[in-house]
């Protein structure tokens, strides 16, 4: 049986401001990549998310970014690499404290955003995070874009990587995301979506904004939940799984000893 994991963005609620249904999320989802407080998110929602998580047995990762709360961690930024390594240990251990204060434990590292499509193929700001990492705790997961040089990267600086696909996102013919601010980035038809994620699952494969078929080797399937049909379409893209015989469960499963 073929089987995947499905992760989204979690925990980035700012004080008053909401963003995202994180409960509803949590019951759709296998694994949940949290803020840390860099690019959203504040300590009492955060943490109030990992509880949920814990209690619905969601695998947690730490969601890091560049620190810019302004942007949202979408600003391309060029931090020096003893910056970058900071920001990525900070980052980390601060959703350690918090996960182990809501019974659950932090398994994995997402980048978010600029950061993760800029180590996707930078090697000095990918050598930097790799490097807080394992500084933290060189047993975390990395979760990176499938078919990126980070991947290789990474594994060969000694870190268990697990490869994602982006179900709402357009992808160019080089396997890179379609920039935001062109049209056509983000898709937001449901069954669309849900038809292709069946695809890459059974074929491996996707289909190019300019038509191009491309190879995508992915463990893992994000569902932004930042839009306000994320929910409606994490549903549809789980059902049209399920109902194909797709087995869900967290990646990090994968990796237990």
């Amino acid at each position: 049986m073929a089987s995947i994991d499905l992760n989204s963005d979690l925990g980035e609620s700012f004080g008053s401001w909401p963003m995202g249904d994180d409960a509803s999320m949590l019951g759709i989802v296998t694994s949940a990549n949290i803020a840390c407080g860099f690019h959203a998110g504040d300590p009492a929602g955060i943490l109030a998310v990992l509880r949920e998580a814990a209690a619905r047995g969601v695998s947690v990762g730490a969601h890091i970014g560049y620190r810019d709360l302004v942007g949202f961690g979408r600003r391309n930024m060029d931090p020096s690499s003893a910056e970058l390594v900071g920001d990525t240990i900070y980052q980390i251990g601060a959703l350690q404290g918090l996960a182990k204060a809501a019974a659950t434990a932090v398994r994995y590292v997402k980048p978010h955003g600029a950061l993760y499509n800029t180590i996707a193929s930078d090697a000095r700001q990918a050598d930097d995070v790799i490097a807080g990492i394992k500084a933290v705790d060189p047993s975390l997961i990395l979760m990176a874009l499938a078919g990126a040089p980070i991947v290789e990267q990474a594994r060969a600086a000694g870190l268990k990587v697990v490869c994602e696909a982006f179900a709402d996102r357009a992808y160019n013919a080089d396997g890179s995301l379609v920039s935001r601010r062109l049209p056509g980035a983000v898709i937001h038809d449901a069954e669309v979506v849900a038809t292709r994620m069946l695809r890459m699952v059974r074929e491996h494969r996707i289909t190019a904004i300019d038509g191009t078929e491309i190879v995508l080797e992915a463990q893992s399937i994000c569902i932004h939940g930042d839009t306000p049909s994320a929910v409606a379409l994490a549903r549809t893209v789980r059902a049209e799984l399920v109902a194909s015989g797709v087995e869900l469960k967290p990646f990090t499963e994968a990796f237990r000893d």
